[in-house]
């Protein structure tokens, strides 16, 4: 899962909401790399690090539909109060976990591939390749819906494992084993470890 998180840096902003997926992707992930690189080069503090990727990544995760889609069915049980705390840590969770990792990125080239897609889709599927020198490329494909907001990412999967799918194990788990308030309380424990980590 470590793997998973890390590898998702190189998730990129989408600015231009009129611009296709793929191309949006392809253009801003370099942005995004070197957004990174300058403030590694500032020898930014983790605040400023985790402030870089909330204000240029986060954003364009629709986290309502993520966190809805990880917690399952469960999700209609919980009140508005518990959606809300539920969605909030999964954000900062994802934030946190990105700007610990930052230190991963190399430059490693990251291609795009063609969208492959009617035309008039608003649910795409983009395919992505971290290139890697004397190993295989990293596939990374993002589920994106277009919105009033413009296009969103609602998954991530790396190598085929789905980001959705992977936390909806864990959180069924926990929600069997202590409820909705017992998955918010292990979210904003896993935070704290995060943040107070060097």
């Amino acid at each position: 899962m470590r793997k998973i998180l890390t590898l998702l840096l190189f998730i990129p902003a989408l600015a231009w909401a009129e611009a296709a997926p793929d191309a949006l992707i392809k253009d801003l992930a370099q942005e995004v790399a070197t957004i990174i690189k300058q403030e590694k080069s500032k020898h930014s503090d983790k605040k400023a690090l985790a402030a870089a990727v909330d204000a240029k990544i986060m954003p364009h995760f629709d986290f309502v539909r993520m966190t809805k889609l990880a917690v399952g069915r469960e999700w209609r049980d919980a009140t508005p109060e518990q959606q809300k705390s539920l969605t909030d840590e999964f954000h900062t969770l994802l934030m946190n976990t990105y700007s610990n990792a930052l230190e991963s990125y190399d430059n490693q080239p990251i291609e795009v591939l063609p969208l492959s897609a009617p035309p008039a889709s608003n649910q795409v599927m983009v395919h992505s390749r971290i290139i890697q020198t004397g190993k295989e490329p990293i596939s990374i494909d993002y589920r994106m819906e277009k919105t009033g907001q413009g296009w969103m990412i609602f998954d991530v999967a790396v190598e085929g494992v789905s980001l959705v799918t992977n936390y909806r194990s864990t959180f069924q788990t926990e929600i069997s084993n202590s409820g909705i308030d017992g998955l918010i309380k292990m979210l904003a424990d896993k935070n704290k470890k995060l943040e107070a980590k060097p």
